[in-house]
């Protein structure tokens, strides 16, 4: 009788532990928007407004200041704010545009290194040159390869704007201006000010 009751106990507890299990790991996967999040947060960059959702023209941020634009290939990128914060990180926001006949992906725009092709159509591939210092400063990541960038997700629009963010290593205090470089988009030579 004993065994029997100790089975059936037994029992009972191991389907409590499986449905504890399954509940922590749907709970733990979330709604999916962790790589956002998680980007967010180990960013002191704002986040890309618009880079979600493709039918809604974005704003230039609050500066309304263009402080460098580019063209390629139908695509217009402006920079509009390049700041040096006080973690050492190098943040550089801006706007691009579609002006193709088409959704653009930004495929070309990725990263050629391997651990960061989880990025897809993104700024991965972004850098800043320090000329004077003769350095170059590619994309910030986190730990999972993830870049400190916006990421393109589903294109943009044809006709349409969206904002975007990169973040970089700051070059030394000394450095008051570096070049933007973008995969197949001209060099942008954009000043940085101080953050607050």
């Amino acid at each position: 009788m004993n065994l029997r009751r100790t089975t059936t106990t037994r029992r009972a507890l191991a389907a409590v532990m499986i449905a504890t299990g399954l509940l922590l790991s749907v709970a733990g996967c979330g709604s999916g928007d962790d790589d956002k999040s998680g980007e967010a947060a180990k960013s002191s960059a704002p986040p890309a407004k618009g880079s979600d959702d493709k039918s809604e023209t974005s704003q230039a941020p609050a500066t309304g200041k263009t402080l460098a634009e580019v063209k390629s290939n139908g695509i217009t990128l402006t920079v509009t704010s390049v700041t040096r914060d006080e973690g050492g990180y190098l943040n550089v926001t801006g706007t691009v545009t579609n002006g193709t006949s088409g959704i653009w992906l930004a495929t070309e725009w990725k990263s050629d290194e391997s651990e960061m092709q989880v990025n897809g159509g993104s700024l991965a591939g972004a850098s800043v040159v320090d000329q004077a210092g003769k350095k170059k400063y590619l994309v910030l990541r986190d730990t999972q390869g993830r870049c400190l960038c916006t990421k393109f997700e589903g294109g943009v629009n044809q006709g349409k704007t969206v904002d975007w963010f990169a973040q970089f290593p700051a070059p030394p205090e000394e450095t008051t201006s570096v070049q933007l470089q973008v995969p197949t988009m001209p060099p942008a030579p954009i000043d940085i000010t101080e953050g607050e």
